[in-house]
């Protein structure tokens, strides 16, 4: 793979389109997974089935502002050799540790939702008791993490597939609920109430997550070898279309979950649809069978591919914190003790996964603020440095995202 991105980079080679870029293709799609988790179901449906097409808008604005910060992580990566927490020990030392410890609680919080979203599915499709949902997804993601093994292709192309298999549920969804022409008008900004905002803040709180801001500059650091300015300018230009369609994509599927929850639920009067079983439990009457099936296997796909890559970044975040590093069998088995806690206690999977989601909020600052700090700086990012545009639109989305948590977070613990 390196021979062949080598030859792309020095313009030899026989390839022209889709084949020239293939080598490049990858590390959006890992990073794209945490952009579609369960939690982004819960979400997605909740708004699609209480307020039809009207927040489509927001999950348009929330990727696009996710789009510009994976692109500045992607790029870190590409132009220093490092991965963000690295540089956050190298240049702030005395905060490392500190970082680690929020970083280990965010990633927790993150494999939760993602194990129990997958659990969950488990449970819907085959009928089987929770916990033992939660002992096969356990399996299933050891053998997944077994494949870095073999190198980053593996991995990239498996998370690619599950992708694949979320994509093609929620067309079977879009095909069966039918949309009508009406969705247009979810794009124009609009809100109904204090409600459909706090659902907004909700949905842009589920989209950015820290822990694949740290992930994505390590899938992209020293990824493809470059011994020039020149050279780290073109593997930029390639991550850049990696990650336009990766993300867009991701966008794709995100609006497609809620249109298809509106069509489905909002245009028959279930508004007060927010329950992942609940959802597919009334989709078998509404639409037929085949649309709750799609709906799991999609869930499936979601919470198993976003759970792997979850224990990815978290080995990303322990190894470029403290230079300390345990087996990723060992860092498996200790972040989904919360969620068999979870399971045994008889606590609502959908309502932890909400909860997970407002404890992601605390991470965010911690990882964006540096990002944008680091790829402001030339004698860190030479030729790749963010142009002054580019700042300021960062340091805007950060401040209203930021902001937004912060709004989430108060009207969770004061409401």
């Amino acid at each position: 793979m390196n021979a062949r991105a080598a030859e792309v980079l020095q313009g030899r080679g026989q390839r022209r389109g889709l084949a020239r870029l293939t080598p490049f293709l990858g590390p959006a799609f890992i990073a794209s997974v945490a952009y579609m988790d369960p939690g982004n179901f819960a979400t997605n449906i909740q708004g699609g089935a209480q307020f039809g097409y009207l927040l489509l808008w927001v999950i348009l604005g929330a990727s696009l502002m996710a789009m510009l910060i994976q692109h500045l992580s992607a790029t870190l990566g590409i132009a220093t050799g490092r991965n963000l927490p690295e540089l956050i020990r190298e240049r702030w030392p005395r905060v490392a540790w500190p970082y680690w410890v929020q970083a280990e609680l965010v990633a927790m919080a993150t494999d939760l939702a993602e194990f129990l979203g997958a659990s969950l599915a488990f449970e819907l499709l085959f009928h089987i008791p929770l916990i033992w949902g939660a002992v096969i997804t356990a399996i299933v993601t050891f053998g997944l993490l077994t494949l870095q093994k073999r190198g980053f292709r593996p991995m990239e192309i498996a998370i690619a597939a599950f992708v694949g298999v979320i994509a093609a549920a929620y067309l079977v969804q879009l095909v069966k609920s039918r949309p009508g022409i009406e969705a247009l008008g979810g794009f124009i900004p609009r809100f109904d109430g204090p409600d459909s905002l706090y659902l907004a803040v909700a949905i842009i709180g589920a989209t950015v997550m820290p822990h694949v801001i740290y992930l994505h500059s390590a899938l992209t650091q020293n990824r493809i070898p470059t011994h020039s300015e020149a050279d780290r300018q073109k593997v930029a230009k390639m991550s850049r279309t990696d990650l336009l369609i990766a993300m867009g994509l991701a966008a794709l599927i995100n609006m497609a979950m809620l249109a298809a929850a509106a069509a489905t639920f909002h245009s028959v009067g279930k508004t007060g649809v927010s329950d992942l079983t609940v959802a597919y439990q009334t989709l078998t009457p509404l639409l037929g069978g085949g649309a709750a099936v799609a709906f799991g296997l999609a869930l499936l796909a979601s919470g198993l591919s976003s759970s792997a890559v979850g224990t990815m970044a978290g080995q990303v975040v322990m190894q470029g914190l403290t230079n300390y590093s345990i087996p990723v069998w060992l860092r498996r088995t200790i972040t989904m003790l919360p969620a068999f806690a979870v399971i045994l206690a008889g606590l609502n999977p959908t309502r932890t996964l909400i909860l997970s989601q407002v404890i992601l909020s605390f991470g965010i600052p911690f990882a964006l603020v540096p990002l944008l700090i680091f790829t402001a700086r030339r004698d860190l990012m030479g030729v790749l440095t963010s142009s002054r545009a580019v700042q300021v639109l960062g340091w805007l989305i950060a401040s209203l995202i930021i902001g937004l948590n912060g709004y989430l977070l108060f009207q969770t613990f004061a409401g």
